[in-house]
């Protein structure tokens, strides 16, 4: 008898079935992988992109698909791009694209462009949720894309400008660009793009002495915007800035002359008003002044009958005083009327 079946209470006659039950659970569990993973093993194997039934096994354990991953890797070395099953699993885990990974990476090579996996991977992952797509931005880089400056979708069809002589003038560019795939990842976006041609068109149409200037060369609008660099820190390269239009628009320096002529108009007769009420004003006092000054001779005149009387009394002025000084008042009073000075005034009685 055996001692090591009698040490695991084995008795002599079992012995055969538990070699027959351990193999047959080996069996099994190479059936099983064979059914899981033979066919993604064999053309593996048949492509030149061997794996290992560990490996295989490590996805499937993983939650990680695990066709998609041999047959990304089986693309990638077929096109001459060394890619492992980890970079392309940890990639899947870390929420990217492995499909449009690979293809942005056959896309780069065939294009003589440089863009390792890692690069790659991190352009994915920027762009999720942005509507674009690494092989998007490879294929960019390749083959430049125009955009439109103002973007159609704003509501926009121009940018306009004032030349120093007051004339607006409207313009529309194209702008072509192409992707820089070493600032892609944290680069400013075509929206920066579009803002920042927009703000050189509108400086150079306003440094143009006379808008005529600006129809004469349209080409000077692209000159002067390309020597700004208005590409750096963003995504893209400009290759060129061409103006597809420009239009003449409204004369604002004459709308603004004649709107500043009607308020220096306002304001002129605002301040004739102002001038105005104060002579009315000024012209009420002195009528008011002259009522009061003839209040003050009417007291005068008043007091001469008490005067006169006041002398009668003290024996200061005599009757034939007083009848002459009448007869001189009534001569005066008939000279003036004579004289066309109005009606003569009766004398002033006691």
């Amino acid at each position: 008898m055996n001692p090591k079946a009698i040490q695991l209470g084995i008795l002599p006659g079992n012995l055969d079935y538990f070699i027959y039950g351990a193999v047959l659970l080996v069996v099994i569990i190479i059936g099983v992988l064979i059914l899981n993973f033979g066919m993604i093993y064999v053309r593996a194997l048949t492509s030149g992109a061997k794996v290992k039934f560990s490996e295989l096994l490590a996805l499937r354990l993983r939650g990680v698909p695990v066709g998609l991953i041999v047959d990304n890797r089986i693309t990638a070395l077929k096109s001459g791009i060394e890619v492992t099953v980890e970079q392309l699993s940890a990639h899947y885990q870390a929420g990217g694209s492995v499909d449009l990974v690979v293809l942005a990476l056959i896309a780069a090579r065939k294009a003589s462009i440089h863009l390792e996996f890692d690069p790659a991977c991190a352009i994915d992952l920027a762009t999720k949720g942005t509507g674009k797509t690494v092989l998007e931005a490879v294929k960019t880089s390749v083959n430049p894309k125009v955009i439109d400056c103002p973007n159609p979708a704003s509501g926009k069809t121009t940018i306009e400008g004032v030349a120093k002589d007051g004339i607006i003038v409207k313009a529309k560019a194209r702008v072509t660009v192409r992707t820089n795939l070493d600032r892609f990842v944290g680069g400013a976006t075509e929206e920066t793009i579009i803002a920042r041609v927009g703000e050189g068109i509108v400086t150079t149409i306003g440094s143009a002495v006379s808008y005529k200037d600006v129809l004469e060369s349209p080409d000077r609008i692209s000159k002067t915007v390309l020597e700004k660099a208005l590409d750096s820190n963003t995504a893209f390269e400009i290759l060129s800035i061409d103006i597809a239009d420009v239009f003449v628009g409204d004369n604002v320096g004459a709308q603004l002359q004649t709107a500043q002529a009607n308020a220096n108009k306002d304001i002129a007769q605002a301040q004739a008003e102002v001038r105005r009420a104060a002579a009315v004003a000024l012209e009420q006092e002195m009528l008011a002044r002259v009522q009061e000054m003839r209040s003050r001779v009417v007291e005068a005149e008043a007091q001469v009958p008490l005067a006169m009387a006041e002398a009668f009394r003290a024996g200061h002025l005599g009757i034939m005083d007083y009848y002459r000084m009448r007869n001189i008042q009534a001569d005066t009073g008939m000279r003036e009327s004579i004289a066309g000075g109005g009606p003569a005034q009766a004398p002033a009685k006691m």
